[in-house]
């Protein structure tokens, strides 16, 4: 059976910012940017005149790209435009880890979201759709722009920001409606857009010396960084799931099928034993968008483990573990019929022409 099941690197994750006039995306990309240290960010945007870096100022003109001096990248671009950009940031040259589209006020980010996921591209994954919200016009902005409500029920992860203009009351009310209205994205409050940047995408790891950052090389956003140290970020919870037992491909997609309110992001790596014993999957789900990449155990791995990463705001920790650990296979009475893994499958992409530029 592993014979037949294509073997792929997880692509790079697409995220899209959307947010009305006002609601603070800006600050938040800008956040993610000087937050960024190591970890190489595309980002996409409509309304370029607003990105606080110094190096944009050169820019303003679609289809200008500019490296950001931290190891990112930053273009203008048309929405028109999507698929020849992303073909621009994801070729293996520009190194990136995450490439961020900044929706413009007025957008549709449904019709970005369509066009991420009908993408040919096959090295970029969807990341998920962001939605930012201003806790003191909430209701205002909802008055004057009625699409609100269907622009949160399509979002995988809502930042409630500005959270510290209103009281705490207030907070909690526009809170409430926001997670009513999102039906099973996760919602998370945040001042100035400081959400964590492990919230949305991994943080690639500190990298010494080359062309990448290096510790101390520190530019006036960043030490902007401290203005606000009193504000905390967005609060989100991280669960750690490991299984030395392999895992049942039916009940494992029941779990992410059915996976619970405010469940963000799910990565790691799954041991299917006997049902493919010679590849572990790579796990990447994003609100509803679910991909499996099945690649060789490596041959060091001595001991083949489950071992997964959940992240989200106000779940059930243990009732997650609970729930993941009633996947395990118990025994050889339990062992998976072979077409048990078929569900599996329809979530792996289907294997691309290699690009010539993949060689360079």
């Amino acid at each position: 059976m592993s014979s037949s099941v294509p073997q792929q690197i997880p692509a790079i994750p697409v995220v899209v910012l959307s947010g009305f006039l006002g609601s603070g995306k800006t600050t938040l990309l800008n956040h993610l940017l000087r937050s960024a240290r190591g970890t190489r960010v595309g980002v996409m945007v409509n309304d370029f005149g607003a990105i606080e870096i110094d190096a944009m100022t050169v820019a303003g003109q679609v289809g200008s790209t500019v490296s950001l001096g931290n190891g990112c990248l930053c273009c203008a671009v048309d929405a028109s435009e999507l698929d020849t950009y992303l073909e621009t940031l994801t070729r293996p040259s520009a190194r990136l880890d995450v490439i961020v589209i900044e929706a413009s006020g007025l957008a549709e980010p449904q019709e970005l979201v369509r066009m991420i996921l009908a993408s040919d591209n096959d090295r970029v994954v969807y990341g998920g759709l962001v939605q930012v919200v201003d806790a003191a016009e909430f209701d205002a902005t909802r008055a004057r722009h009625p699409e609100t409500d269907r622009h949160l029920a399509l979002a995988d992860l809502v930042v409630v920001n500005k959270a510290d203009r209103v009281d705490a009351g207030e907070l909690r009310r526009v809170h409430g409606a926001v997670a009513a209205l999102a039906e099973r994205a996760a919602v998370v409050d945040a001042a100035y857009g400081r959400v964590d940047p492990e919230l949305l995408f991994d943080r690639a790891a500190r990298r010494e010396g080359g062309d990448d950052w290096i510790e101390g090389q520190l530019s006036f956003d960043d030490l902007r960084e401290d203005e606000h140290h009193d504000h905390p970020h967005a609060a989100y919870d991280t669960v750690s799931f490991t299984a030395d037992a392999p895992m049942h491909p039916r009940r494992l997609l029941d779990f992410l099928d059915s996976r619970p309110e405010g469940l963000y992001r799910i990565k790691g790596f799954v041991d299917f034993g006997d049902a493919d014993p010679a590849n572990r999957y790579t796990v990447h789900a994003v609100g509803r968008f679910l991909r499996f990449y099945p690649e060789p155990w490596p041959e060091d791995d001595a001991e083949r483990l489950t071992q997964l990463v959940l992240i989200g705001s106000g779940v059930d920790a243990d009732g997650l573990r609970k729930a993941l650990d009633a996947c395990r296979v118990t025994g050889p009475q339990d062992a998976p019929e072979e077409h048990t893994m078929w569900g599996v499958l329809r979530y792996v992409p289907e294997p691309a022409e290699p690009s010539p530029e993949d060689g360079s």
